[in-house]
């Protein structure tokens, strides 16, 4: 018994030995392709511009070759990730764990409510998560408050804070042309925003700074995001002698709040931000009502860089539709592409490293993030020379027009033209 307890264990030893010889002598597995997921509301148009936009990126890249790993060259390969964030945190949860271990790489995202709770999930794998969509400011306080958690985060949006700042500056355009083409000396302003967390801060911000720039505001309506009729809130605000509404509206609720704007001819400015009024298909959605709306997003028919112009009418020519601020995903993948190939791996540390140098021209815009000691560490950097965004204004079927900035700190991009008031408002209330 005693030798055959000896043999037994020269066994057990022999073959940790022989294991051992194995491992060492075993290569590192070749990487074959590079896996980004994007992840989004893949059943609207939001979800689906952010798929087109990867899309686009992905065939671009690989048609010329590939994400450059070393001496090799691998390809990119996109994996579609359905969240359903904009009805459901936990399927956007769930969604991002199905696909943890499948990808290398994670680009997206649009509700903010949804994007904390994937975060948490990217975090805790390590996986670098690129925000395309999501634009609460909490999403990067997080990144400062604890960076060696949170540093695989980065953002390529501004975030709703710079938004904001954005809608008010073109505000403060929009009340001096009522001002003088109208002889209207105190505008009224009505809020019509989300009942959701992204929009609270535009909501406080318009209500507390508004009446500085000596304008009057009448009062907030916040319906839901989801909402298919507005017409009581917009008598509301029609009752208020409203000249401008200040819109922050990211659901299907823009497409009724459009439609019904121009159907019931609210004599007041449309202005804002309205995610469902940047794509082509706002227009017959609205039966075309929707005609001198404007709204913020992140890209627009005008010079922004050199490669703005080829992307969108490449986009609008494959797709026959505008492309989204979320469409944003495309130069979050090239952005992602250059930090891979500078470290040379897809160890996610290494990559963060070089995601910090980041200084990309891209078709929406120049994209630096803001360093780790900022209070939105990995945030979208906003300025002139930088990224501004724009304010694009529906002037016909198929087409809109840039109309901001227009002399924003000396940025006027190649393309943009005068904000127009809509020719009704304007008959109106020249009438009184």
């Amino acid at each position: 018994m005693a030798k055959k307890g000896w043999i037994c264990k020269l066994g057990v030893c022999l073959l940790g030995v022989g294991l051992s010889w194995s491992f060492a002598e075993a290569k590192p597995q070749e990487v074959k392709s590079v896996r980004v997921g994007v992840t989004g509301p893949m059943k609207s148009t939001d979800g689906e511009n952010m798929w087109r936009g990867a899309l686009m990126a992905q065939e671009e890249i690989n048609k010329a070759g590939g994400v450059k790993l070393g001496k090799a060259k691998v390809k990119l390969e996109l994996v579609k990730v359905d969240t359903n964030e904009e009805m459901s945190v936990s399927d956007a949860v769930l969604a991002v764990e199905r696909n943890v271990n499948k990808v290398d790489f994670f680009v997206g995202t649009k509700r903010s409510e949804s994007a904390l709770a994937v975060q948490d999930v990217a975090m805790k794998n390590k996986k670098i998560f690129i925000s395309c969509g999501a634009v609460h400011p909490e999403l990067c306080s997080r990144v400062a408050k604890d960076y060696d958690h949170f540093k695989y985060f980065f953002r390529v949006v501004l975030n709703s804070t710079y938004m904001g700042k954005i809608m008010f500056l073109h505000l403060g355009d929009v009340a001096k042309i009522v001002k003088e083409e109208l002889g209207i000396e105190k505008p009224k302003v009505a809020v019509l925003a989300d009942k959701l967390k992204w929009a609270d801060p535009i909501v406080a911000a318009v209500e507390k700074n508004a009446p500085n720039m000596g304008l009057e505001v009448v009062g907030a309506w916040r319906p839901s995001a989801n909402a298919s009729d507005v017409t009581a809130e917009l008598a509301a605000i029609k009752e208020a002698g409203a000249h401008i509404i200040f819109q922050a509206v990211s659901g299907p609720m823009g497409v009724a709040l459009g439609k019904q704007w121009g159907e019931l001819e609210i004599p007041a400015a449309l202005i804002g931000g309205n995610s469902y009024g940047i794509v082509k298909t706002f227009w017959d959605a609205t039966g075309g009502r929707g005609n001198y709306m404007t709204t913020q997003t992140s890209v627009g028919p005008a010079k922004l860089t050199n490669k703005t112009m080829p992307f969108w009418e490449g986009f609008v020519k494959r797709f026959n539709d505008f492309p989204g601020y979320t469409s944003s995903s495309h130069d979050a993948i090239y952005v992602l592409k250059e930090a891979v190939e500078r470290a040379g791996s897809l160890d996610p540390d290494k990559v963060v490293v070089e995601m910090e140098k980041t200084d990309y021209a891209g078709a929406f815009g120049r994209i630096v993030f803001y360093p780790r000691d900022h209070e939105w560490a990995h945030d979208l950097k906003f300025g002139p020379g930088f990224n501004t965004w724009v304010l694009i204004q529906w002037k016909a079927k198929d087409k809109v027009s840039v109309v901001w900035p227009y002399g924003w700190e000396g940025v006027t991009y190649e393309g943009s033209e005068k904000y127009q008031l809509p020719p009704w408002m304007v008959k109106q209330l020249k009438k009184k």
